[in-house]
């Protein structure tokens, strides 16, 4: 039954900044953006390591490792605006 929680709560949040993405309400440089995803994906991850799904762990692993770059290599500054 957790595992069941752990997983619909993960898919909401993978799901909310891609929809919201694909809306234009977020950007995928946005902090937010990356950060649902990593926290969505590592309770993914979790709950297909805790049912052996290798497939699922790799996915759901790689998902948060490209989620966690964007978020230790942010910039010191905002870029400049294009003109």
């Amino acid at each position: 039954m957790l595992n069941q929680l752990l997983s619909l709560a993960g898919a909401a949040l993978v799901l909310i900044p891609f929809v919201a993405l694909q809306i234009g309400r977020m950007a995928r440089e946005d902090v937010a953006f990356n950060l649902l995803n990593l926290v969505g994906s590592s309770l993914l991850a979790w709950v297909a390591i805790a049912d052996h799904r290798l497939g699922f762990i790799v996915l759901e692993v790689v998902w948060a490792i490209f989620s966690l770059v964007p978020l230790i290599r942010r910039p010191a500054r905002p870029p400049a605006a294009r003109l």
